[in-house]
């Protein structure tokens, strides 16, 4: 069994404070899964999800706005909802399988987060909250998407200085 722990100093840290950032991929999910197999329960889980802020644009009314438009917006703000919902439910079942694993209730914490940087640097500013550890899942891009789009998992791993990254696919 592989057990996390790290020095700082004098000071030996057993009971990490670890951030899995999850979305709604498989490769998310695996990362949960690993820290549940992996990981002893005697350390802090925050399973923490980016969603698109559609306030503005779902909030946005004005008597010049077509029918057209007033229909789409709806759909539109209809679909978010409906995946800020899914997000939450991959939320639960990432805590049921951590529940599972003997991880105690109130060692697991669950944090949804309007995007406001970008979704990478949502992370890495979530990540400076005193968490020794981030899980991210690897992205399956290509390898030309990954040279020209990047990834979130690539850009975490770069930009966070504060924590130790593990990157799981």
């Amino acid at each position: 069994m592989f057990y996390a722990c790290s020095t700082r100093g004098k000071e030996r840290i057993m009971g990490m404070r670890i951030l899995i950032a999850l979305d709604d991929s498989e490769n998310a999910m695996r990362a949960a899964e690993f820290v549940a197999g992996n990981f002893t329960p005697e350390h802090q889980i925050t399973i923490f999800s980016v969603f698109l802020d559609t306030a503005m644009i779902c909030d946005y009314y004005s008597p010049g706005l077509t029918p057209y438009f007033l229909t789409e917006q709806k759909s539109f703000c209809d679909l978010e909802d409906k995946r800020r919902a899914a997000l939450k439910s991959i939320q639960e079942k990432a805590k049921a399988l951590f529940l599972g694993a003997g991880f105690p209730e109130e060692s697991i914490n669950i944090k949804m987060k309007a995007k406001s940087r970008g979704v990478a640097r949502d992370i890495i500013d979530e990540a400076t909250s005193g968490y020794q550890i981030v899980v991210l899942g690897r992205r399956g891009l290509s390898g030309i998407g990954e040279f020209f789009l990047g990834s979130v998992s690539q850009k975490v791993l770069h930009g966070c200085k504060e924590a130790s990254i593990l990157l799981v696919s």
